[in-house]
């Protein structure tokens, strides 16, 4: 059954007052649809994507299955990451805030194990975590799993995606036979299909619409603009429309820290967020964006999936992204919580053809936007400057400013007037536009870059090798294929994999040094989408 209020819920009142402080009255789709059949008892599929209210869909029946008096482990969540197993750690305590007697953990890397040690043995009923703490903590026996009754995967394609496969079946299989299984996914790929079939009974499969996970309120543009141009562009675009808080997506870990180091070099206050950052420091970066200490976060996919902020007011994807739901994740960083949003993807030449792809599968279609100029540009920083010294005269108290600059004209030696000594402060205070033509040339240097990588430069990070794969953009191959078949076959974390260039007739992907011979042997004459693949260590580069 489909339910319109919570109110119709058969839930404990403790739950249904979190729900109204949180402002929520009528359940979304995959709420509508999913809670009363998880509270039946019933494995269930659940297809959604970010931000459609999965969380409370799980999190209430959790809430409303475990027995607080019962001090073991009851429910465990998976998340593929620690900002999403943070997330969803605070959504449960806000749903479950009067109940009494219920605690919850998150557990993950990166975080000090033996302050998690401590909290497990003081007795937790619902434990969010990624899959290697969880595994780490089943090892060390701080984490029982003898009564649990439930087990979500939230966010289950990304887990596959990150090569958790074989972490994921070790917990699942450690838990009582009885358990309920829950699987949120915003695809079904083959791996989810494998999974349930092996740990899920009769599950029922609950699909929220397309067209329901559309973001009406987010005005969505595209710029045509080559690579080295689109530094300038960004700039131009922030300048112009001054969004409170921005996000900018990147597809590297190396593209976000040169692109902030770019942005901190012209005097933006700018931070990164990506893989490669320890707990703590996106914890810092984190409260900065929060705060407003930063207003621009350069972010990566993977690493944006716990921004959870709602006055962000912009997204830029300063590269398009090479799935079509990132996409959709992406822009959805924006107009939150009612709010207006925007979003500027920028394109070129064959990523035309991207982003047309990105228009069928959002049904929606990308507004074309012209690359502000420097007069657009400059008339903007003024109408704010005159806005702010509006506000001043108004507030008055300006004797003795007006003071000064009257005996400043009066003693000095050329006779100025205010008109001049106002015109000379207005040129302090902003300075002038560096005059940047934007030409659509190629750089020289991009050129023999690229040439050279088709000559069979590596250009491998330290401790990484490159290897040649012969499929590619043709084949319809995406940056999850390649890792999906590297940690499927080698058994390899998909987290270990480097740097993945895409080209059309070939890919260049980096793994480890002590892991290549590994990935080489074992992925030797297998297929990805159906091709049977030649994989081989790129050239090295000539000297």
């Amino acid at each position: 059954m489909n339910i319109m209020k919570f109110e119709d819920l058969q839930i404990n009142d403790d739950i249904k007052k979190a729900i109204a402080d949180m402002g929520f009255e009528e359940p979304s789709p995959i709420q509508s649809q999913s809670i009363p059949v998880i509270l039946s008892g019933k494995d269930v599929i659940g297809q959604a994507q970010t931000g459609t209210g999965k969380t409370a869909a799980f999190s209430i029946p959790v809430l409303e299955t475990v027995d607080p008096e019962d001090k073991s482990l009851q429910a465990v969540v998976l998340c593929p990451t620690r900002e999403l197993a943070i997330q969803v750690s605070k959504e449960i305590r806000k749903i479950g805030k009067y109940m009494h007697g219920i605690k919850t953990l998150p557990i993950y890397g990166g975080q000090p194990i033996d302050r998690q040690i401590k909290s497990l043995k003081g007795g937790v009923q619902i434990v969010i975590g990624t899959p290697g703490r969880v595994i780490d903590h089943i090892n060390r026996k701080t984490l029982k799993m003898d009564n649990v009754k439930m087990v979500i995967l939230d966010e289950a394609d990304e887990m596959l995606d990150m090569g958790f496969r074989e972490d994921i079946e070790t917990i699942i299989e450690k838990t009582p036979e009885d358990r309920q299984t829950i699987f949120f996914s915003a695809t079904m790929p083959k791996g989810i299909l494998d999974l349930t079939k092996a740990y899920q009974n009769n599950p029922e499969h609950i699909k929220v619409v397309r067209k329901e996970l559309t973001v009406p309120n987010i005005k969505q543009y595209y710029i045509e603009t080559r690579s080295a141009n689109k530094l300038e562009v960004l700039c131009r675009l922030v300048d112009v429309y001054n969004p409170k808080l921005s996000v900018v997506f990147c597809n590297t870990k190396r593209g976000s820290d040169e692109l902030v180091s770019e942005l901190q070099a012209r005097g933006y206050f700018a931070d990164a967020l990506h893989g490669d950052l320890k707990q703590t420091q996106r914890d810092i970066v984190m409260d900065k964006f929060r705060s407003g200490t930063i207003d621009i976060l350069v972010a990566t996919d993977v690493a944006a999936r716990g921004i959870d902020v709602d006055d962000v007011e912009a997204v830029f994807n300063y590269d398009l992204p090479q799935d079509e739901e990132y996409y959709v994740h992406r822009i959805g960083r924006t107009g939150r919580a009612g709010r207006n949003g925007i979003s500027f993807s920028f394109v070129f030449g064959k990523e035309m053809r991207k982003m047309r792809d990105i228009e069928k599968y959002t049904k929606t279609k990308l507004v074309k936007h012209d690359i502000p100029s420097i007069a657009d540009v400059e008339e903007k920083k003024v109408s704010a400057f005159f806005k702010e010294v509006k506000t001043v005269i108004d507030e008055g108290h300006l004797a003795k400013q007006l003071q000064w600059i009257e005996s400043f004209c009066q003693e000095a030696e050329e006779d100025y007037s205010s008109m001049d000594v106002a015109a000379a402060l207005l040129k302090l205070a902003l300075g002038e536009e560096k005059q940047e033509i934007i030409e659509e040339k190629p750089r020289e240097r991009t050129r023999e870059r690229r040439e050279g990588r088709s000559k069979g430069t590596t250009g491998a990070q330290e401790g990484m090798v490159r290897l040649f794969i012969n499929v590619g953009r043709n084949q319809r191959v995406q940056a999850k294929d390649i890792v999906g078949a590297i940690a499927g076959e080698a058994g390899i974390p998909g987290k270990l994999v480097g740097t993945i260039d895409i080209y059309d007739k070939y890919t260049f992907v980096e793994v480890p040094k002590q892991n290549a011979k590994k990935v080489l042997e074992k992925m030797k004459d297998i297929k990805i989408k159906g091709n049977k693949i030649n994989i081989e260590q790129a050239n090295r580069k000539k000297k």
